[in-house]
C-alpha cells in the first residue's frame, strides 16, 4: 500500500511540474512572436528532446558505449526548459522581448530537429548475439571400420661406447725433508710473518732456503 501511494505521489508531482514547464515554454514562445499552434508546439519539442536524450543516455550506458553526444543534447534541452521557466518569472518583460531571444526561439525548431535526428540514428546494436557453436560431427555407425596395421617399432639405438680417459702418469712422490731443515724453515717463516704480517709463500721460502721447488713445496705443506 505504501509503495502504491508513493508511486502515485511521484506521478502527480511529475504531472504538475510538466504542466508548469509546458505553460512557461508556451508563454515565452507566444511572447517571442510564435502565435497559434506554433506556441503550443514549442513545449512539446523541448520536453520531447529532453526525454529522448535521457532515454538515449541510459541506452548507451547500458551498452557500455560513450554517451557524450546524448549528454550534449540533454543539456541543451534542459537549458531551454530552465531558461523559459526563469524568463517567465518576472525577470523578463514579455511585452518587449529582446531580439536575441526572438532569434533563439525562431531557430529552436531547426536545432531540435537536428538533435532528434542524431539521437535517432545513434542506437547501439544490442541485438547481436554470438553465433552458436556447431556440434561436432558424430561418426556414422553404418560406416565400415578400417583397422590400421600397427607401425613397426623403431630399432633401438645403442649408444656409442665412451672411450676411457688416460689417467696420465702418477704424480711424483714428495721428496723427503730432513727435520733440521723443517725447523730452520719454520724459524724463517716465523720471522717473515713477524716482519710482514702474512705467511711466507713457497717461492719466497725456496729463495730463502736455496732448495729446489719440489722440496720447497713439501716444506710449505709441513709448515701449513
Amino acid at each position: 500500500m505504501r509503495t502504491k501511494l508513493r508511486l502515485d505521489a511521484v506521478l502527480i508531482q511529475a504531472v504538475i511540474a510538466g504542466a508548469l514547464s509546458f505553460a512557461h515554454l508556451h508563454d515565452l514562445a507566444a511572447a517571442a512572436g510564435q502565435d497559434g499552434w506554433k506556441a503550443w508546439a514549442y513545449p512539446i519539442s523541448v520536453d520531447l528532446l529532453l526525454v529522448t536524450a535521457w532515454h538515449r543516455i541510459r541506452t548507451l550506458q547500458a551498452a557500455d558505449r560513450p554517451a557524450g553526444s546524448a549528454w550534449c543534447w540533454f543539456v541543451i534541452a534542459l537549458a531551454a526548459s530552465l531558461g523559459a521557466n526563469v524568463a517567465t518569472a518576472g525577470l523578463l518583460d514579455l511585452t518587449d522581448v529582446p531580439a536575441w531571444l526572438r532569434i533563439l526561439v525562431a531557430g529552436w525548431p531547426a536545432l531540435a530537429f537536428f538533435g532528434g535526428t542524431l539521437l535517432a540514428h545513434t542506437t547501439p546494436d544490442t541485438t547481436s548475439e554470438p553465433e552458436p557453436d556447431m556440434p561436432a560431427a558424430e561418426p556414422d555407425p553404418a560406416a565400415p571400420v578400417v583397422e590400421r596395421a600397427p607401425e613397426p617399432a623403431a630399432p633401438a639405438v645403442e649408444p656409442d661406447p665412451v672411450p676411457e680417459l688416460d689417467p696420465g702418469p702418477a704424480p711424483a712422490p714428495a721428496p723427503p725433508v730432513p727435520a733440521a731443515l723443517v725447523e730452520h724453515a719454520r724459524k724463517v717463516a716465523d720471522a717473515h710473518r713477524a716482519r710482514t704480517g702474512s705467511p711466507i709463500g713457497p717461492d719466497t721460502l725456496r729463495a730463502r732456503l736455496g732448495v729446489p721447488a719440489p722440496m720447497a713445496d713439501a716444506i710449505a705443506a709441513q709448515l701449513a
